[in-house]
């Protein structure tokens, strides 16, 4: 029970500091991302309009790139912290099962000296 205990702690303070996303509607979100950047427009009506698309779209990178960045982390963070969660439930599901079979196995030898 303690182990549990100590376990589901963790989990929460890892969910608290890690940053992890969410699950809404069956779709993962990142959380701790911001806004996605909006894709800029190129406006081609002038040399003028152009490079400042051009200087938006490079800006718009910068930020796609940091954005992108967060996102993977947060994922990767979330897929570890499922595996390991899933992970510990089936080791401590998988020691129920043996110690209710160690159980089971030595009532059934001592009925049978009987």
């Amino acid at each position: 029970m303690i182990k549990r205990l100590f376990f589901t702690a963790a989990m929460m303070l890892t969910a608290s500091t890690g940053m992890a996303g969410t699950i809404a509607n069956g779709v993962w979100s990142p959380s701790g991302c911001g806004s996605e950047p909006v894709v800029p427009v190129i406006d081609p009506s002038s040399v003028e309009t152009y490079n400042q698309s051009v200087k938006a779209i490079n800006d718009w990178q910068q930020k796609a790139n940091a954005y992108n960045g967060c996102v993977i982390k947060e994922a990767n963070a979330d897929n570890a912290l499922i595996a390991n969660a899933a992970n510990d439930e089936q080791a401590r599901l998988k020691a129920s099962m043996e110690k209710l079979q160690a159980e089971t196995t030595a009532a059934k030898d001592k009925l049978d000296k009987k």
